[in-house]
């Protein structure tokens, strides 16, 4: 067993512990206000992943093997400069997967079963979907391999970005200053997690929030605008088949029910909520409706 081996169990018991333990506290604080099964689903789809990581479905794996040996050149951990550009690297491309997995109906099929909980809490960290490695979202991260960064080291770095992130579905912490202007938080994690209208599409980074700063696509926590959780279309199953699924059967629908192929195609690369007679309800149509219905 390898050491990052060890270290993932480790890591993965240490935030079942956190999760289990935020889940007693906020159920003994307010009796009921903890919804088990929301909490029992992400470990359903923690465990899943584990089972289907032992097979080998990983699409990015074979082509970054490929494009190692034609690396332009070859960096290694040995100074700040080499890890300050992985870092930074790594969190521009996780910035551009992230908004991808929001804007491309084809990855929010997968990205979206992390969306579904109608409760943030630390377990909703664990929930990432059975089909991860089937969509190939590992490959926005390519250009790092390509430029000379181990694939390994790619992987590991990209693992501890996602780490990072478990202490950011919480409720329970309050915005943190000037640290809000750097770093992704749990406030500007919640606004993330938000189906409110005006929150959609909000806050992509990883560790990082400057490139949500940079692209325009940082919204903050407001008080007189308390996040909903969930998706725009509430998920209320207790079945982990049904959560895992029901966007690709969804996709699978419009698909068949298109009239042509180029129609079909552009249901898989178009935002969520396109509809090919422009009556979708898509990011922007529902912020112009809600305009509408304001005016």
């Amino acid at each position: 067993m390898s050491n990052f081996v060890r270290i993932q169990i480790i890591a993965t018991a240490i935030i079942l512990f956190a999760a289990l333990v935020e889940a007693l506290v906020l159920q003994y604080r307010k009796p009921g206000s903890f919804d088990w099964s929301e909490a029992w689903l992400s470990v359903a789809d923690m465990l899943g992943r584990r089972v289907l990581a032992l097979l080998p479905l990983n699409i990015a794996t074979p082509v970054f093997a490929w494009v190692w040996p034609h690396r332009l050149f070859t960096i290694e951990l040995g100074g700040v400069a080499s890890f300050l550009l992985l870092f930074f690297g790594l969190e521009f491309f996780y910035y551009w997967y992230h908004r991808a997995a929001h804007r491309v109906r084809f990855f929010w099929a997968t990205h979206a079963v992390h969306h579904s909980p109608n409760q943030l809490t630390l377990s909703t960290a664990f929930r990432l979907g059975w089909t991860t490695e089937l969509t190939g979202t590992t490959l926005f991260f390519t250009p790092l391999v390509y430029l000379g960064f181990a694939p390994k080291v790619v992987v590991i770095t990209l693992s501890l970005n996602l780490l990072y992130q478990f202490w950011l579905h919480t409720t329970w912490i309050p915005k943190l200053g000037w640290l809000e202007y750097v770093f992704n938080t749990p406030s500007a994690h919640r606004v993330h997690h938000a189906s409110n209208v005006d929150y959609l599409d909000a806050n992509y980074g990883g560790v990082l929030i400057i490139y949500d700063r940079l692209f325009g696509t940082y919204r903050s926590e407001r008080s007189e605008e308390p996040c909903v959780y969930g998706l725009v279309k509430p998920l209320r199953t207790r079945n982990v088949f049904t959560m895992e699924f029901t966007q690709w059967v969804d996709l699978y629908r419009d698909m068949r029910a298109a009239d042509n192929l180029i129609t079909a195609l552009a249901l898989v690369v178009k935002p969520p909520g396109w509809s090919p007679d422009g009556q979708g309800l898509t990011t922007e149509a529902l912020r112009a409706n809600q305009v509408k219905a304001i005016a």
